[in-house]
């Protein structure tokens, strides 16, 4: 599987996004991530914000299944259970 990855502009970052996508890229091997191109087609999409607006803008990528938001580190089992299901 083929996931898009976009990272909120970090204005009001509450936890270190880097390292939560680190964590889940790591644990899921048979997932091919990627920072996400307009011009690349994804599978799913991973959108990474920093507080509870999670507001980054990913309607302009190409996404063929499904759009995973997350905005705080206590989201990162439930990310990865529900990429998992996607495998």
């Amino acid at each position: 599987m083929k996931c898009g990855v976009k990272f909120c502009g970090g204005c009001n970052p509450r936890y270190q996004r880097g390292d939560a996508y680190r964590t889940i890229k790591n644990d899921m091997t048979a997932i091919d991530f990627h920072l996400v191109d307009e011009d690349d087609t994804y599978d799913n999409l991973l959108v990474i914000g920093g507080c509870p607006a999670c507001c980054a803008s990913y309607k302009q990528y190409n996404v063929e299944d499904e759009v995973f938001k997350m905005w705080d580190e206590a989201h990162i089992e439930e990310i990865k259970t529900k990429l998992s299901q996607k495998l």
